[in-house]
């Protein structure tokens, strides 16, 4: 059953999707923890356990699509604040876990990238 109000934490889709990587500089803007980031360049990481074929972040504590929770949500970077309950990369991690999309339960109004204002 899907939590109205905070979809995310019965979700988690995301989190076991895609490849967070960021700007290095971010981790000690942030403080996140050593062991939660992998350099990828000298300029670039991600947070450990996103950068492999079936990547799942190591931050994501449960079960996706079941009850879940980030262990470092306080400090999460950019790409992690970046996804919106309903968005396309949110509708696209939730249909590749087999997740129903939130429209359908009417959780939240459809959203699509392409709504973003751009600078």
């Amino acid at each position: 059953m899907t939590n109205k109000n905070e979809p995310c934490l019965d979700c988690g889709a995301c989190c076991a999707s895609y490849r967070v990587s960021f700007y290095s500089a971010e981790a000690d803007i942030y403080g996140i923890a050593d062991t939660m980031v992998q350099a990828l360049t000298p300029v670039y990481s991600c947070l450990s356990g996103t950068n492999q074929s079936k990547p799942h972040c190591q931050a994501l504590l449960g079960e996706v699509g079941k009850v879940v929770k980030c262990s470092m949500y306080e400090q999460r970077p950019s790409p992690c604040q970046e996804v919106q309950p309903g968005d396309d990369k949110c509708q696209n991690a939730r249909a590749k876990h087999g997740l129903v999309s939130l429209q359908v339960l009417g959780t939240v109004p459809i959203k699509k990238d392409s709504d973003k204002l751009v600078a």
